[in-house]
């Protein structure tokens, strides 16, 4: 299998802020899986659309091998410099109300009256605002993370344009993910589910333009969930929801990989969710497939041990060379090699010691223990008989409520697609 096989990239891009695609490049480039000029250049494409002038100018010279840059560079530079200033001084007046604490202190949740209080106190008016947002905006494009973060939420404060202030949240969401901080990562979260609210509850949008919506946060997401302690919970709850499976199923199933890596990790919520993500592995396996959906296919559809442990030794270089996986790659491959011994487990009355032994490459006492714990840990109706040095299975049988649950969540995805299909048929 190639290194470059099953890589991603270039289907996340597609639902990404030009910023957050950066962090991504510089992890293909440390792991060498393309050319380094050609990552360059791509870098370098990329900073040409934003205000990084000083970063692009340091690549350009690494990449040709030269001390200067063309006078396009420098002249760009320059009109971004003096950008800045204007700007600077255009949100000058307003900024030094916000950082007085006797000024902020006086602030309501009424917008409106915000507004009017600076009017009248300090002559500050929409053009200040409208100001605040716009140099908000060319830190952020400058790469000031921190700074672009701190004003979006002062403008949010003042903002009365419900369009405009989401636009700010999906740039204060941007700038808290860019600057790697754990504590930024937890108001991402918390900016992440307001952003859904948010969506959600467009009860007049077009269903496309919710659908679009709701795959970009589910993209930008990956970066807040995979970086929390909570994280594994919320992709789970957030990506297998009616609304974004169906998102996922018809714009990107390549976030499937996200999910099943998510599920497999969990202990705690895999066996509730398990039959749902495998029915919409099943069912977007036409359109998109890689070694760990493919993995989960061996073993909860096929039953192929064998295809199953072959599929396991792909998934690690499939992970490695993932941007938001690699650092998972060890649990993923041990919770893997669990669920191959639990479903063999379930599936065989007999089962020889000695051959589980060998395949998990212990002893034949150690695999003893190994399996006893994986019975109780598992709750498998199971026991062993160490004088015939087998395991020997009960019947496992799928309990009242767990039926039940599974019919609700089936019932819930297909009420949600019939309802939408009933929308997008209706012409205006």
């Amino acid at each position: 299998m190639a290194a470059t096989n099953y890589e991603l990239s270039s289907k996340l891009v597609q639902y990404l802020d030009l910023h957050l695609t950066l962090p991504i490049m510089e992890y293909l480039q440390e792991r060498g899986l393309y050319n380094e000029d050609d990552i360059l250049r791509a870098k370098l494409a990329l900073l040409d659309k934003t205000n990084m002038v000083d970063f692009a100018m340091d690549i350009y010279k690494g990449l040709n091998g030269v001390d200067e840059v063309p006078a396009e560079m420098k002249d760009r530079r320059s009109q971004v410099v003096a950008r800045l200033r204007q700007l600077q001084a255009d949100v000058d007046p307003i900024i030094k109300c916000l950082q007085n604490r006797h000024v902020v202190e006086k602030f309501r949740q009424d917008k409106s009256f915000n507004l009017q209080f600076l009017q009248e106190e300090f002559q500050i008016g929409a053009e200040h605002v409208e100001a605040l947002y716009q140099y908000a905006r060319f830190q952020f494009n400058c790469g000031n993370y921190s700074l672009a973060a701190e004003l979006l939420q002062s403008y949010r404060t003042l903002c009365t344009n419900s369009e405009r202030n989401i636009s700010a949240l999906w740039g204060k969401l941007a700038a808290e993910i860019l600057m790697h901080e754990a504590v930024n990562i937890q108001e991402a979260r918390e900016d992440v589910f307001k952003l859904k609210e948010v969506i959600d509850n467009q009860t007049f949008a077009p269903p496309l333009v919710q659908l679009q919506q709701r795959t970009w946060l589910l993209h930008w997401s990956l970066y807040v969930f995979w970086n929390h302690e909570n994280g594994r919970n919320d992709i789970i709850d957030l990506f297998l929801s009616p609304a974004y499976i169906s998102a996922i199923q018809i714009n990107a199933p390549h976030l499937l990989r996200y999910v099943a890596v998510a599920v497999v990790i969990n202990k705690k919520k895999q066996r509730s969710v398990l039959k749902e993500l495998i029915r919409a592995i099943q069912q977007e396996s036409y359109e998109y497939s890689d070694p760990v959906t493919q993995f989960l296919e061996c073993v909860f559809v096929h039953y192929d041990f064998d295809g199953a442990q072959q599929k396991l030794k792909e998934c690690e270089a499939v992970l490695d060379n993932d941007f938001f996986l690699a650092a998972y790659k060890d649990e993923f491959i041990e919770n893997a090699r669990l669920f191959i011994f639990e479903t063999y487990c379930r599936i065989h009355q007999s089962i020889s010691i000695a051959l589980l032994a060998e395949r998990l490459g212990m002893d034949q006492e150690a695999a003893e223990k190994w399996i006893a714990n994986l019975i109780l840990n598992a709750k498998l109706n199971a026991k062993i008989d160490s004088k015939s040095g087998t395991v020997v299975m009960g019947t496992q049988s799928q309990s009242v409520h767990e039926q039940l649950v599974d019919k609700a969540k089936m019932l819930s995805v297909r009420t949600y697609v019939l309802a939408n299909t009933v929308v997008g048929s209706v012409k205006p």
